[in-house]
């Protein structure tokens, strides 16, 4: 077994000893097939107010790790049957994503590499020094501290885009990504096509069915348009009953294309309770204006497409309009 360098102990900062007193206490697994270095390590870690379990193999470590969930493992290398690389790749597979830190002796350094490879956090090195295995965990710590914060913020910037409802883009991102995609049409002499959507006479599937019924239905329509529109569209719901579907490199006889697939789709679909409409299906109305050809700024692509919208409603709904043509479908 190899030496076991303990200088004395360090004074602990106040900002760890707050973390290590947090209402949810960091589970940690220590594997190791020598007792006295399972019990070595848990007396070093003890009191940092970790949770700590204890496995003597690496098939153990696996049993504990499906069993329950550990933000920590600290295993051996070297061990027979599952060693500390098998413990690495095993994590893989769990329902969950616990950092690993692995223990070496300088002699094994290679592995102790190629364990960082297979997704290992880090490793400590033999001869131990207490000091160096309490920083190298709280720094796996911290660093999931981070990582969990990051992408909480991520979720959060996310969340602040959608609908709360249709789970689409919002009506504020929505002015963000058109202005975008505007501009980058002007940049680059290209086309961005824009679709106004509106369902028809949706007052009266709310006032036979509720406002639940009408969320559901809303949802569906929202599904429909998300799956039929390509990766590089942005599908919004504008407000109410009004959707709108921002569509880069499209020209405006291509969009007219989208839009009689998307009014075909809708018309075909299953919407419950939907005999109580006109004509007893759900249906919607399109309009759409196409820059620069059709409109010379961001805004006036809004209210072109919008005027589009309206000219379908006013010839009597369940139709295309493209701005500025006397065609419709």
């Amino acid at each position: 077994m190899d030496q076991l360098n303990a200088p004395e102990e360090t004074s602990e900062s106040a900002e760890t000893k707050d973390q290590s007193e947090e209402k949810n206490p960091v589970r940690l697994l220590i594997v190791d097939d020598e007792e006295i270095m399972r019990e070595f390590l848990h007396e070093v870690l003890k009191d940092e107010g970790y949770v700590i379990d204890l496995a003597s193999s690496g098939k153990d470590a696996l049993r504990q790790m499906n069993a329950s969930e550990y933000e920590i493992i600290l295993t051996d290398i070297v061990m027979p049957e599952l060693d500390g690389l098998g413990v690495v790749a095993a994590t893989k597979n769990l329902p969950y994503s616990p950092s690993v830190i692995v223990m070496t002796g300088y002699a094994s350094m290679e592995t102790a590499v190629e364990s960082m490879k297979l997704g290992a956090a880090d490793y400590i090195t033999k001869p131990f020094n207490i000091d160096q295995i309490r920083i190298v965990v709280r720094n796996a710590i911290e660093e999931r501290v981070l990582k969990a914060r990051a992408a909480e913020g991520e979720f959060y910037k996310e969340l602040s885009r959608k609908d709360g409802l249709t789970e689409l883009y919002n009506h504020r991102f929505f002015h963000q990504l058109l202005e975008t995609e505007v501009s980058r049409a002007e940049r680059y002499d290209r086309v961005v096509s824009l679709l106004m959507i509106d369902i028809d006479d949706f007052k009266t599937y709310n006032d036979s069915h509720g406002h639940p019924a009408g969320d559901l239905a809303l949802r569906r329509l929202a599904q429909l348009l998300k799956q039929s529109s390509r990766n590089c569209d942005f599908v919004a719901r504008y407000g109410g009953e009004e959707f709108a579907i921002i569509v880069p490199e499209i020209s405006a006889d291509s969009a007219r294309r989208m839009a009689e697939r998307l009014l075909k789709l809708i018309d075909e679909s299953e919407f419950e309770g939907e005999e109580v409409m006109l004509g007893g299906r759900l249906t919607i109305s399109l309009g759409i204006a196409t820059f620069p050809m059709q409109a010379s700024s961001k805004s006036e692509l809004v209210e072109h497409a919008d005027q589009a919208l309206y000219r379908a409603k006013g010839l009597g709904k369940n139709r295309v309009v493209v701005f500025g043509e006397e065609r419709v479908n």
